[in-house]
C-alpha cells in the first residue's frame, strides 16, 4: 500500500470517527474515549496486578488511560483530526505498516472490570479497529476493585479466579456461577487448566455464537454471547457444536431463544411461549363457562419424528431435529419424543412409522414430502394417531401438512441484496419449481426492485446441468441469493444471500431460516390443551395446511453481523412491517415477464394464489423449468410437488 492509498484510508476512517461523534452529541453521550482516570477518581482501587503480555480482544479495547489524547478520537476508537495534522501522518505510516508486515509492537493498556484502557499506542488500536481486526498484542496490568456485595463486583472476582484456568478475555457472563458451570460443561474438574485446543475451540464456538446472536439482535442485550454459549453447552455436548455450521449454530439458539430473554429479566423465569391457536380450534359455551382443561385433552404424548436422512447428511433434518429438541425442554416429563432417521420411501418408510406408532407415539411428524405416503398409508391403519407431513398443498384429510411462507423472508433479503449491491443484475440459486418456489423468486425481485428499480434478478437452478456461482462470477455478479442452509459436509458458505468480494472472500448478508421447534410447541400444545380432536381433518372434512409465516415466530430473518447499519435498519422496517401485517410483498404493481399485468398495487392475492404462482415477474430473468429438463435426481420432489404436477402424462407419474 502506498501513501496516497493510506491516506484514502484514513479519510475514511475519519469520516467514520465523525459519524460516531455526532451521532453521540445527539443521543447527549459523550463523544470522546473515556479515560480511566477519570473512573479512578470516583472509585478506590485494590491493587494492581502485572499479567505481562497477552493477546486481548479488541473490541474491549474501550478507552484510555489519561485524558490528554481522548479529543483525538472518538468513542469508536476512529480518528477525529484533520488529514493535515501530524497524528494522521503517523496512523498513515502505521497503516502502510499494518498492510505490508503487520502490527507486532504490543501496547501498553490497564485492565479494569474487563476493559481496557491504552496508556501506549492508542493509534495502533484505531488502525487495527478500522480494518476489523479481533485481537492485539498488550502488556496489561490489571486494577483490582475492592470486593463488594455488586453483582458485577462479585461475577468479577469470579473471572480472576477462573482466569488462571482458561487465560481467556472473551469469557464475559452476567450471571453468577457461570464460570464454574461452564468447566463443569466441559467436562473439567475444577481448577483443571484448559489446553491450547480448549482455548482454540471456545473462541471459536463463541465467535460463531456472538456473530448468531447479534444478528437476533443480541448487540442490544443486557445478556452476552458467553451466556449463549453456555446455554447451548449445557443443552449440547461441545464435540456437537464444534461440528455445526453458522446457520445451524444460528438455529440452536434460536431453539433456546426464550431462555435467552428470560436471562435479560431481572429474576429468570422458566420458558415461556405464545403459541398461535390452531385455526381449526373452536372454543365452546360451555368451555367459555368452564375454564380449565378440555376432557379430551391427553396428560401425556409420545411424539415421533420419522427423518428421510440423519442430521448428520441432511441440514434439513438436522434443522428439524433442533424443533424436536425443544419440545423436550418446553413439555419436560409430560412429552416425550423420538426420532427415527434413514426413512427411504418404497423401502423402509413405511415399516419406520408403523415402527414409531407400534411403540408408542400418539403424533407422528414425518419431515419431507417424500414420506407423504408412508404417512397416509400409517393413518389408514391408524386413524387414532394424529400424523402430519412436512409439505404443502397434499389434498389427504387423514393427515395434516405444514410449511411456512418463506416468501416473506425471501422479499426482505432481496431488499438487503439490493441495497449492497454495487450494480444492477443479483443472482438466485433455486432448487426446485414446487410449490412456493415462484412466489419465493418473485418476492424478492420485488424485494429489490422497491429498493432499486433498476434491478434485475438472473435466476439458476440447481436442478438443471451447470454451476449457478460459476454462471455468476462470469457474468460478474457479485450479490447472490444462494441455498437457503448449507450442503452437509462440505465446506462452501454460498448459502443465504451473501456478497463475493473481490478476493474471492464470502460476506454474509442474511439467509432466511426456520424455527420449527416454535411450529412444533405450538401444535403439540394444542393437542396438550385438547384443541384438536382425533378426527381425520380438522372442521368440515377439508385436508389442513398449516402454512405459517413469521407473524408466527415460525418464519424468520438471520441478518448477519456484517450487515451496514442502514440497510439493517431498512430490514428490520420490512420485518416488523410484514410481522404486523402493515406490508404485503404482492401488495404492489406487478408484471409478469410476458407481459401481463398480474396486480395494479391495490391488494396483494389471497395465500392459494401465492402458493399455487406459477409466473415470474418481469425484474426476473430466467424461466420456470418443465419436468422433461429437470435432472434425474430433481424429478420425484417435483412428481410430489411440482407447480405442475397435475399436468404431468401418466408414464411420468410415481406412486406415493
Amino acid at each position: 500500500m502506498n501513501r496516497v492509498e493510506a491516506m484514502e484510508e484514513y479519510n475514511r476512517a475519519l469520516r467514520q470517527g465523525q459519524k460516531n461523534y455526532r451521532e453521540k452529541i445527539m443521543d447527549g453521550q459523550y463523544p470522546y474515549l473515556p479515560a480511566l482516570d477519570d473512573w479512578m477518581e470516583k472509585t478506590a482501587a485494590e491493587t494492581q496486578l502485572p499479567l505481562g503480555t497477552l493477546e486481548i480482544p479488541l473490541d474491549q479495547v474501550t478507552g484510555t488511560r489519561t485524558a490528554g489524547r481522548t479529543a483525538a478520537f472518538a468513542a469508536n476508537f476512529m480518528p477525529l483530526l484533520p488529514s493535515s495534522s501530524e497524528f494522521a501522518t503517523k496512523w498513515v505510516s502505521l497503516c502502510q505498516a499494518h498492510m505490508e508486515e503487520g502490527i507486532h509492537d504490543p501496547i501498553r493498556c490497564y485492565e479494569y472490570l474487563g476493559h481496557f484502557y491504552v496508556q501506549e499506542g492508542n493509534k495502533r488500536v484505531s488502525v487495527l479497529k478500522y480494518f476489523g481486526a479481533d485481537s492485539i498484542l498488550a502488556t496489561v496490568t490489571r486494577i483490582v476493585p475492592p470486593y463488594s456485595d455488586s453483582p458485577q463486583i462479585r461475577i468479577y472476582y469470579e473471572f480472576m479466579d477462573f482466569f488462571p484456568v482458561c487465560g481467556l478475555y472473551t469469557l464475559n457472563f452476567t450471571q453468577e456461577g457461570s464460570y464454574a458451570r461452564l468447566q463443569k460443561a466441559l467436562g473439567k474438574a475444577p481448577g483443571e487448566k484448559w489446553s491450547d485446543d480448549d482455548k482454540a475451540d471456545i473462541v471459536s464456538l463463541l465467535n460463531w455464537t456472538k456473530k448468531a446472536y447479534y444478528a437476533h439482535g443480541g448487540a442490544r442485550m443486557h445478556t452476552t454471547a458467553a451466556d449463549v454459549l453456555l446455554l447451548l453447552l449445557r443443552l449440547y455436548k461441545i464435540e456437537n457444536l464444534k461440528k455445526y455450521s453458522p446457520a445451524e449454530l444460528a438455529k440452536a439458539i434460536d431453539a433456546i431463544w426464550d431462555d435467552v430473554l428470560a436471562l435479560e429479566r431481572p429474576e429468570p423465569v422458566k420458558l415461556s411461549t405464545q403459541p398461535a391457536a390452531p385455526a381449526e380450534e373452536k372454543t365452546g359455551l360451555l368451555n367459555r363457562i368452564l375454564p380449565g382443561k378440555r376432557s379430551n385433552a391427553p396428560e401425556h404424548l409420545k411424539v415421533a419424528f420419522v427423518n428421510e436422512r440423519t442430521p448428520e447428511t441432511s441440514t434439513w433434518t438436522n434443522q428439524h431435529e433442533f424443533g424436536r429438541t425443544q419440545l423436550d425442554m418446553v413439555f419436560e416429563g409430560q412429552v416425550e419424543t423420538v426420532a427415527y432417521h434413514g426413512a427411504v420411501p418404497g423401502e423402509n418408510a413405511d415399516e419406520l412409522v408403523e415402527q414409531a406408532i407400534q411403540e408408542g407415539a400418539d403424533m407422528v411428524f414425518t419431515t419431507t414430502p417424500k414420506l407423504v405416503g408412508a404417512s397416509l398409508r400409517a393413518a389408514l391403519r391408524h386413524p387414532e394417531v394424529r400424523i402430519l407431513n412436512c409439505s404443502v398443498d397434499m389434498p389427504y384429510a387423514s393427515i395434516r401438512t405444514y410449511y411456512t411462507r418463506v416468501y416473506e423472508a425471501k422479499f426482505i433479503t432481496g431488499a438487503i441484496a439490493a441495497a449492497v449491491c454495487p450494480g444492477d443484475c443479483i443472482g438466485y440459486v433455486a432448487d426446485t419449481p414446487t410449490f412456493g418456489t415462484p412466489a419465493n423468486i418473485n418476492a424478492f425481485a420485488l424485494g429489490a426492485r422497491m429498493v432499486n428499480p433498476r434491478v434485475k434478478v438472473d435466476l439458476q437452478w440447481t436442478c438443471l446441468p451447470g454451476e449457478p456461482v460459476r454462471h455468476f462470477a462470469e457474468r460478474g455478479i457479485t450479490v447472490i441469493s444462494g441455498r437457503d442452509a448449507p450442503m452437509p459436509n462440505r465446506p462452501s458458505r454460498e448459502f443465504g444471500t451473501f456478497l463475493m468480494k473481490p478476493d474471492g472472500r464470502l460476506m454474509d448478508l442474511a439467509s432466511p431460516f426456520w424455527h420449527w421447534g416454535q411450529f412444533y410447541e405450538n401444535v403439540v400444545r394444542s393437542v396438550l390443551d385438547g384443541g384438536w380432536s382425533r378426527d381425520k381433518s380438522g372442521t368440515d372434512g377439508r385436508a389442513v395446511n398449516y402454512w405459517w409465516g413469521m407473524n408466527s415466530g415460525v418464519m424468520d430473518v438471520l441478518f448477519s453481523r456484517e450487515l451496514p447499519h442502514d440497510v439493517r435498519h431498512l430490514a428490520d422496517i420490512l420485518r416488523s412491517g410484514i410481522i404486523s401485517g402493515s406490508i404485503d410483498p404482492f401488495a404492489c404493481h406487478i408484471t409478469a415477464q410476458d407481459g401481463r399485468l398480474m396486480n395494479e398495487g391495490i391488494n396483494g392475492f389471497t395465500p392459494e394464489q401465492i402458493l399455487h404462482m406459477d409466473w415470474l415477474c418481469d425484474a426476473v430473468e430466467g424461466h420456470i423449468p418443465e419436468f422433461d429438463e429437470l435432472t434425474e435426481v430433481a424429478r420425484p420432489l417435483y412428481r410430489m410437488q411440482g407447480i405442475h404436477r397435475d399436468l404431468l402424462p401418466a408414464e411420468k407419474e410415481a406412486e406415493l
